[in-house]
């Protein structure tokens, strides 16, 4: 099963969308932007499809990349989730739209099919599979992949991951949002080679609805954030999850590669993880929030800055070891046939699907917040703004 990692639509439109993404102004992009805006840099989505003709992506997406055989509606949207993605790495703002965090960037689509939205049999039949659009992406001058879905494992996708790791593409996926009914294991976030990233609040907290464990690689913003309520493109919504802060940390890695177009994947994969805000050791990475926080502007704002070896992989004990069960036991992927998609059924009942991690503890401030979670917190910068973390180890 496939699942596109949203589900937290609140219903309420946003007239600016702007004037919902408070994680432009926290992670002091107007000073990013002065140094890289993703100029260069192509961003393969693998979605629901990308809808070309949105203000804010007039310009930004490259259709014609595409390679035929997988190139089936790539730009007819059936969700509107794909949209939102794109827009969320290169919108240009346009119109009041959402204004991506490499605007400069540009996107390549794929369209994947996920059967409770998707219900003509001759489209199913028409659209690439999951394993077939990250191998054609593969195959494209895309850097980096962006998956902002989740399902089983399946033998031919995994074999698709190792193919296009081996081209030196940087994947990323969302580790899911089923963290409070049942902590699953998502894929592709948890394939080797695939950086799986959770969701965090405006005050750095992990999500409660983030899925954890040792797969999960990044964090990022993932709550209270503008997105397109439908396929009809006539309004936003307020919306987030991991997709978001997936699209997100695909769009920081853009500013950074453009920044250096000579770095291989592995270097732009270190850099954002040695910049990232922890409290804890880097080589004992939390299951909740992985090695920390996004801060492309701590690699663009640092003229000396060092990304190590170009053959070193910075997740490499990671892929090492694989997965691991709460009990620290190895799970194997199993070799299953190609799973059939669908997407989790958006809910808006309350306000659990934009709620945190656990209940605050302490403020200092109105943007400093004390948590716990069975772990010690700790409060970190984060571009211009405060956030705080939580810590716990992957393993003992």
């Amino acid at each position: 099963m496939v699942i596109l990692s949203t589900g937290l639509t609140s219903g309420a439109a946003a007239a600016d969308a702007q004037s919902q993404q408070w994680y432009l102004s926290a992670m002091k992009t107007d000073e990013m932007w002065k140094v890289s805006t993703g100029k260069g840099v192509k961003v393969a989505v693998i979605d629901s499809g990308v809808n070309p003709e949105t203000p804010s992506l007039k310009g930004q997406v490259l259709a014609g990349d595409v390679p035929q055989a997988v190139a089936y509606g790539a730009t007819d949207d059936y969700d509107g989730h794909g949209t939102t993605m794109a827009e969320l790495i290169a919108g240009t703002g346009a119109g009041g739209g959402i204004k991506g965090l490499a605007p400069g960037a540009r996107i390549v689509p794929y369209r994947i099919v996920f059967t409770d939205v998707l219900k003509d049999k001759a489209e199913i039949s028409k659209t690439p599979t999951p394993a077939e659009a990250i191998r054609a992406a593969a195959d494209s001058d895309a850097k980096i992949i962006s998956m902002s879905f989740e399902g089983g494992s399946d033998s031919k996708a995994e074999a698709a991951v190792k193919y296009a790791h081996s081209k030196g593409k940087l994947m990323f996926a969302s580790v899911g949002n089923d963290a409070e009914k049942k902590n699953l294991i998502g894929y592709p976030a948890a394939y080797p080679y695939v950086v799986g990233v959770a969701a965090s609040d405006e005050s750095g907290k992990v999500a409660k609805f983030s899925e954890y464990g040792n797969y999960v690689d990044l964090a990022a913003p993932g709550l209270n954030m503008p997105g397109w309520c439908d396929k009809t493109f006539s309004s936003y919504c307020d919306q987030g999850g991991t997709s978001a802060a997936t699209a997100l940390t695909s769009a920081a890695a853009a500013l950074v590669w453009s920044a250096h177009p000579d770095w291989t994947a592995n270097q732009v994969l270190a850099s954002l993880i040695d910049t990232a805000g922890r409290s804890w050791a880097k080589d004992d990475p939390s299951v909740y929030l992985g090695y920390g926080l996004i801060r492309p502007r701590k690699v663009l704002m640092s003229e000396d800055y060092k990304p190590g070896s170009p053959g070193t992989d910075p997740l490499a004990r990671e892929n090492a070891i694989g997965i691991l069960d709460d009990s620290g036991n190895p799970v194997a992927v199993s070799a299953s046939p190609s799973p059939e998609p669908s997407k989790k059924p958006e809910t808006s009942d309350g306000g659990d699907q934009t709620s945190t991690a656990a209940s605050d503890t302490g403020t200092s401030d109105n943007t400093t917040l004390w948590v716990t979670l069975g772990a010690a917190a700790a409060v970190l910068a984060i571009g211009g703004g405060a956030f705080a973390v939580i810590r716990s180890r992957r393993r003992a």
